[in-house]
């Protein structure tokens, strides 16, 4: 049995870093993927993917990426429940074990479009 995953996509909001109570830093990034097929419209639907980072991982995602570059993100599934008013409900999840950064713009050119 195997629990893999692997996806491409582009970062939708800059990750923020976070620490938890046991001193581990952690961010969760979303990435847009698009489908590999068309809808009943002939358009290609994108996947909105929520991807937890820990430690090493979350540091350098948040050091080196912006909105809009292209991650491969592999890691494995992961289920959890959450507790919500009078029941739980199950949330699944990628945990990212390695980021390749695909594209990425030099922050020089981050800046200068902020300036604008």
């Amino acid at each position: 049995m195997l629990n893999y995953i692997n996806l491409v996509g582009r970062l939708v909001r800059k990750p923020k870093l976070a620490k938890t109570d046991s001193g581990k830093t952690i961010t969760t990034v979303t990435l847009a993927v698009p489908r590999s097929f068309k809808n009943m419209d002939g358009v290609y639907d994108t996947d909105f993917i929520d991807c937890t980072c820990w430690d090493s991982v979350a540091i350098n995602t948040h050091e080196y990426c912006n909105v809009g570059d292209v991650l491969c993100i592999k890691g494995r599934l992961s289920s959890r429940l959450v507790a919500e008013e009078d029941f739980n409900k199950k949330k699944l999840e990628v945990i990212a074990e390695k980021i390749t950064f695909l594209t990425t713009r030099k922050k020089e050119e981050t800046e200068e479009e902020v300036d604008e």
